[in-house]
């Protein structure tokens, strides 16, 4: 086979659930997100998995997302849309039963003049300025959404994934200021959000990426191993080089590994020289640019090439992989590409 292996442990993944789960403060409901597929693991199976474990609540970012998850948990779960009611979507919010978090006046009035009986949430901005009704909007509209029982009341914290940043503390007051006093549930945590203690959990906390082995969450299990297929060895001489643009030069003779993976697979090219490929518990250097199909590793120092090098598994997480690219861990998850023969375990 030449495509790399995407291994998803869901076991680990309701494993994580479970642990965040048990952060939450007693009586508060641990919902999940599983927007973008699922973090890119297919929505259909993580969402089956969580609901075997208990998740009654799920959110995702897009109406259409919400049609994988309902087929995939049945009509007892309630799935939630964090872009709210947008143009076109009163059919398959219906048709789904998807609860829309609206967030704006004009998301507001096209759900109760299209929707009138259908139920929603709302979502306030509390100083990300991303999505949600800010304060004098909020203000403005409280009383008549109050009057059409809204399932949720929920805004979303900038910097939890950072604890001691004074924006928590001011997001968590403004919520307070604006929600205090509502006979609605409310939520503002996600993963980091449930890290930094009850005070932000209120009645329901939404864990998106630590379910899945990120960052913040940093005793998370990990969910996803990735196996790459060796395609080739050879022998490079002291001084030969490497990959496009000649950016390795060996220092001593070697035998590089081409294994069959690159950027196409949602490998980022700047990873580069900071990575690794492992055999077994052994770690060997990526070498040369990352290309489009392939990546060059130096496997001089192993007795025996194996048929594949993991270059995500339990030494190396989702989280070194995004530092090597300068990024973060949730776009390496959701940049795995369709050239992956995916294996789920349970």
């Amino acid at each position: 086979m030449a495509t790399a292996t995407l291994t998803i442990d869901l076991h680990a993944l309701t494993r994580n659930w479970q642990a965040l789960n048990d952060k939450s403060s007693d009586g508060v409901e641990t919902a999940a997100v599983v927007k973008a597929d699922g973090y890119g693991l297919n929505a259909g199976r993580v969402s089956r998995a969580l609901f075997g474990e208990g998740v009654r609540t799920f959110f995702v970012a897009a109406a259409e997302e919400g049609v994988a998850v309902r087929a995939s948990v049945g009509p007892e779960a309630a799935i939630n849309v964090f872009s709210g009611h947008m143009a076109g979507d009163s059919e398959i919010l219906t048709s789904h039963n998807l609860i829309p978090m609206l967030n704006s006046t004009d998301q507001i009035e096209r759900h109760f003049n299209d929707l009138p009986n259908h139920p929603f949430g709302v979502q306030l901005d509390t100083g990300m300025n991303r999505l949600g009704l800010e304060a004098d909007e909020w203000a403005a509209v409280r009383a008549s959404v109050l009057a059409n029982s809204p399932t949720l009341v929920m805004s979303h914290l900038a910097c939890a994934d950072t604890p001691e940043h004074p924006m928590n503390a001011i997001q968590l007051t403004e919520f307070l200021t604006m929600t205090d006093g509502l006979n609605v549930r409310r939520s503002l945590a996600a993963t980091g959000g449930t890290l930094l203690g009850s005070e932000y959990h209120f009645d329901m906390t939404r864990p998106g990426v630590g379910l899945y082995g990120g960052f913040p969450f940093e005793s998370a299990d990990a969910v996803v191993r990735v196996d790459i297929p060796v395609i080739q060895t050879r022998e490079v001489s002291e001084g030969e080089t490497v990959g496009y643009s000649n950016t390795w030069t060996a220092k001593r003779p070697s035998k590089i590994a081409t294994v069959a993976a690159g950027y196409a697979d949602g490998l980022i090219r700047a990873m580069g020289s900071d990575l690794y490929l492992w055999a077994g518990g052994q770690k060997c250097r990526v070498v040369g640019r990352i290309s489009m199909d392939m990546i060059g590793v130096d496997v001089t120092d192993l007795e025996t090439v194996p048929e594949s090098l993991a270059i995500l598994n339990q030494h190396q997480t989702v989280d070194m992989l995004a530092d090597a690219a300068e990024t973060i861990g949730y776009e390496i998850l959701t940049s795995f590409g369709g050239r992956y023969a995916r294996v789920y375990k349970r």
